[in-house]
């Protein structure tokens, strides 16, 4: 794991971490474009109006001004237009898709990996500043449920293939759990929501004591939505479980409808790995529909690692709406994970995979022909910094991880020697390869313990 930060919450990786931290975005970067998703990147400012308009975490929000405010300026949230750093990358690309829906198609299947700031406290899997990467399909007036289905398969596909424990997709369904409410009285869904989405923090009982104090909920009103909640299934046998609570409303029937379709299709495609969980709520306002949260099996007090949801509303312009769903992984806390219990380490701690010696300082300049030979085929070189005895130069790549040191003979001819075995055999620049697995640095899992 890397050494503490110096300003708490900004983690710094040293270079064989970063190459782990590499290793994770080139998967998900991978597996996103193999399903069609587009690449974009927002600023990382926008307007504090545009960031709290959803009822957002204001206390966790950066503000940006400048050392010297000029006169007049205000600050602070009372200020719509004060600039601030992004805290999730949805809300920006909601904004990113009204002001260029003009030149997008739809549905829009975009991805997106940047940084975000949260003023949080900083503790392992939270970070001031850390990388999220998003996947979201948003339509024009109207968005086909199956992207929801699709979007858990997706993120099912890119979890599977990181050097990670065995993870679970939580799913449940607004529409489901905000039904189920108003059928036994309870018309303050947001508030219910608010309550059940504390319950793996405070527990059943605390959650039916504020559903009482606050919403005014009975005893039996608090008890059927704990019951609710307590519904768990990885096949869609959580249909028959929730029509046994005996609560009627369509609003319920519609979201156990879309729930089944998740469960059944992904109960398929991705046995085990994701389940109707009807506790889950999730914090924030926008959601509408599906909501989606992931837990690494074992480590569950670290937090969802990957959630997300539909949004109908978030993106409007005039009549014009840009109903969408998506899912966000939280890698720097997966990362730190896999970090802190070695789930995974690269092979070596450089890009390089040949160090060019130097027989004499004059042979600087053809040293770098050679190089660039080889770099010309996909070969990353290094060459040496000076003429030091050849003893010395291996011992400067044995400590760099480099495996390979090559050698050029006065009468230009070459060897390269692996420095692991001892071999060095004749090599030609124009010709010689190093082994699949030495040509790129490899992360490989350590001790991925198993479900």
């Amino acid at each position: 794991m890397a050494r503490k930060a110096s300003l708490s919450g900004f983690p710094e990786w040293l270079p064989q971490e970063r190459l782990v931290e590499l290793h994770v975005l080139d998967v998900l970067r991978r597996t996103f474009e193999l399903h069609g998703f587009s690449n974009i990147e927002t600023r990382a400012v926008e307007t504090v109006g545009q960031l709290l308009r959803k009822g957002e975490i204001d206390k966790e929000v950066y503000a940006l001004s400048r050392l010297q405010a000029e006169e007049g300026e205000a600050a602070g949230k009372e200020d719509p237009n004060q600039l601030a750093l992004h805290f999730d990358l949805t809300v920006p690309f909601a904004r990113y898709v009204v002001e260029n829906a003009g030149h997008l198609s739809f549905p829009f299947r975009r991805y997106q990996i940047q940084k975000v700031w949260r003023g949080e406290r900083p503790q392992e899997g939270r970070a001031r500043e850390f990388t999220q990467a998003d996947i979201d399909v948003v339509g024009d007036g109207e968005l086909p449920f199956r992207y929801d289905v699709e979007l858990a398969l997706v993120i099912a596909e890119a979890l599977g293939a990181l050097p990670i424990p065995e993870f679970k997709i939580r799913v449940n369904n607004r529409k489901l759990a905000e039904g189920f409410y108003r059928g036994i009285g309870l018309e303050d869904t947001a508030g219910v929501l608010r309550s059940i989405d504390k319950l793996e923090k405070i527990g059943a009982q605390r959650v039916a004591e504020l559903l009482q104090e606050e919403l005014g909920a009975t005893p039996e009103q608090a008890e059927a939505a704990l019951k609710l909640a307590s519904i768990r299934t990885e096949d869609t046998s959580f249909v028959e479980q929730v029509r046994a609570l005996g609560v009627s409303n369509e609003l319920l029937d519609e979201g156990l409808d879309e729930l089944f379709q998740v469960i059944s299709e992904a109960s398929r495609r991705a046995p085990g790995r994701v389940l109707a969980d009807l506790s889950i709520a999730r914090g924030l306002d926008y959601y509408t529909g599906t909501v989606y949260e992931t837990v690494l099996v074992g480590h569950e007090a670290l937090g969802s690692i990957c959630s997300g949801g539909r949004y109908d509303s978030l993106a409007s312009k005039g009549n014009r709406t840009f109903p969408g769903v998506g899912l966000s992984i939280g890698v720097t806390r997966l990362v730190m994970r896999i970090l802190s219990q070695e789930f995974a380490q690269a092979s070596r701690s450089v890009p390089t995979t040949v160090l060019l010696t130097l027989a004499t300082d004059e042979s600087w300049s053809e040293a770098q022909d050679t190089a660039a030979q080889l770099r010309s085929r996909g070969i990353s070189v290094e060459v040496a910094p000076k003429a030091e005895k050849f003893g010395k130069q291996i011992k400067f790549a044995d400590r760099r991880g480099i495996p390979f040191v090559w050698f050029t003979a006065e009468d230009g001819s070459h060897e390269v020697k692996d420095i692991r075995t001892g071999e060095q055999v004749p090599a030609d620049p124009a010709l010689w390869t190093p082994p699949a697995e030495d040509l790129t640095v490899q992360v490989t899992p350590v001790q991925v313990p198993s479900a």
